[in-house]
């Protein structure tokens, strides 16, 4: 009879929940062993929904205990430190060792980064950004809505900009005295670049068909909360009424600190096994650097954890089972970009397409719509 093995699996989102349940179904005899500091899965794409009010903060998550039942070891507590060497992590003062080690932390949220910041405005990736921008855009009457990106790079690259066309919608169908102004304001040189400039336009026309304003390459140096001013390193500045933001993004301070990060901060892998320079060491998701053919790493984002977290269990199952194939990644993703109305628009391609990232964007429909709505249900469901 084959050896008991253990994994230990760090973060429970995406990444860490998929590769977890893989691997139960995988191995008859496996000990998988989830850890977070968190006491609930939060499905982050459904934050959009809640900032406009189509959604409670109690339907878009769920307890992570809710996987012991699938046999699963859910350890709550602060991960402390990292030894890749030994395959041990040290979690509230308690160590832990496994056979292999998979590292799904994801990336941490740094709006402390940027003077004022978080005084002026609502963090719209934290349940409770989202949360108090919902309140705020329920008593909103008139005045001039900023969404802003405070970095170049960031998880969910749709995200900014299925907000502002979410918000757009929601106040249009409240029939307000005044119309209200919003403008996106973007670190980046173009919405969604990695995935190509036909991708870019296409997002630029649908703010332009809703009179949202965008303004590229303006990078936020500071905010000045009592003002409601926002200063940006090229000399302009802006003005508004009411302010939701995309924080800086960083890599954990645990893995900063360990000897898995490479020169950013985050680890590097290789591209198609998600392994590190360590042996049975895996990282998976948004705390991976992976460079892409373009000069860009490939974006963060869930579909792409949910598909290295599966690349990771069904290799380990070959590797200590002999079942199945070896497998790869092969930098494919997709995602929905919701437009507002009861529409979405919906983006797939390879990501890992040389010379450049051939991806394409479905024009808005209902139908893409119910397709997130489907899948928000399926992996809810899951989680029960």
């Amino acid at each position: 009879m084959p050896e008991r093995r253990t994994v230990l699996v760090l973060g429970g989102g995406v990444g860490g929940v998929t590769v977890a349940t893989r691997l139960g179904r995988l191995f008859d005899d496996c000990r998988v062993v989830l850890v977070d500091r968190e006491e609930h899965h939060l499905f982050q794409p459904s934050l959009l929904w809640l900032l406009v009010g189509r959604r409670r903060a109690e339907q878009i998550r769920r307890p992570l205990d809710c996987l012991q039942r699938r046999g699963i070891e859910v350890v709550r507590g602060e991960i402390e430190e990292i030894d890749p060497r030994a395959r041990s992590v040290r979690v509230s003062g308690r160590a832990w060792t496994g056979d292999a080690l998979v590292v799904g932390l994801g990336a941490d949220l740094a709006a402390e980064q940027i003077p004022g910041l978080v005084d002026a405005g609502h963090d719209i990736y934290t349940l409770e950004g989202a949360r108090t921008a919902r309140d705020a855009l329920q008593v909103f009457r008139n005045g001039r809505i900023v969404v802003l990106t405070a970095a170049p790079a960031y998880k969910c690259p749709a995200a900014p900009y299925e907000a502002a066309m979410l918000i757009e919608a929601d106040l249009r169908h409240r029939r307000l005295p005044r119309p209200a102004t919003i403008d996106v304001y973007a670190a980046e040189p173009a919405p969604m670049g990695v995935a190509g400039p036909h991708v870019s336009a296409a997002v630029r026309g649908m703010l332009e068909q809703r009179s949202i304003g965008y303004h590229p390459e303006h990078q936020v140096s500071s905010v000045d909360p009592s003002a409601r001013r926002i200063s940006f390193a090229n000399g302009a500045v802006a003005d508004y009424d009411l302010l939701m933001f995309v924080p800086p993004h960083r890599a954990p301070a645990v893995v900063r600190q360990s000897p898995l990060a490479g020169e950013t901060g985050w680890i590097p892998v290789n591209r198609h096994t998600l392994e590190t320079g360590f042996p049975s060491v895996f990282a998976i998701g948004d705390v991976t650097v992976i460079p892409l053919a373009v000069g860009k790493p490939l974006p963060k984002a869930g579909v792409f954890a949910h598909a290295q977290a599966d690349v990771v269990a069904r290799n380990l199952a070959h590797a200590w089972l002999g079942t199945g194939a070896p497998v790869r990644f092969d930098g494919h993703g997709a995602c929905f970009l919701e437009a507002g109305d009861g529409r979405a628009g919906y983006g797939s391609g390879n990501f890992y397409a040389e010379p450049a990232p051939q991806v394409r964007l479905r024009s808005p429909n209902r139908w893409w719509h119910l397709g997130k709505v489907a899948f928000e249900k399926r992996w809810l469901r899951g989680l029960r």
